[in-house]
């Protein structure tokens, strides 16, 4: 396994929306594997395929991961792997948390998603799975979710907060 370079905010590449996984593939798994290795070295919970420079509807997730950091983690180690992933239910009931990105490095805002959401997917072996998901689960995966569609955390801020993030991003770039 390696451990990918991260796109980071404002590379243009994170607002393209991303193309279908034809077939799940031992290629599609070894790099599942390197985005898994990659969120980990980052210390992150979720990681989308563009977020290392690939157009691919793949997204990897371990809520457990952060246990240290989220009290609803549940604890231990929980990696999932999602192809083709897209919500076919969300609840109306709506909840806001202090969202980061590893794109974003070190920013984080509050940001209100649907509490609940119906996820159909494939899995690491290409097989169809429906996944029911519940607060930073459901977080997670809408977060990720929302990158495979061209759209980061910021889209949801108000422009002076937006712009804020850009600028502190692109200073620390130079």
């Amino acid at each position: 396994m390696a451990v990918l370079p991260l796109v980071i905010y404002p590379d243009p590449r994170l607002l393209e929306p991303s193309k279908p996984v034809e077939a799940v593939t031992d290629e599609t798994r070894a790099f599942m594997d390197d985005m898994m290795e990659t969120m980990y070295a980052s210390q992150g919970i979720g990681l989308a395929a563009i977020q290392v420079g690939v157009h691919q509807r793949i997204l990897v997730m371990d809520i457990g991961f952060a246990s240290g950091r989220y009290k609803e983690s549940g604890g231990g180690s929980k990696p999932m792997y999602l192809v083709n992933p897209e919500i076919i239910e969300e609840s109306e009931d709506i909840c806001v948390f202090d969202e980061g990105c590893l794109s974003f490095p070190g920013q984080y805002a509050e940001v209100e998603r649907p509490e609940y959401v119906k996820v159909r997917y494939l899995d690491y072996h290409g097989k169809e799975q429906f996944m029911e998901a519940h607060g930073l689960l459901a977080r997670c995966v809408q977060h990720e979710l929302d990158h495979l569609d061209g759209k980061v955390f910021v889209d949801y801020l108000s422009r002076t907060k937006r712009d804020l993030i850009t600028r502190r991003l692109k200073k620390r770039a130079k």
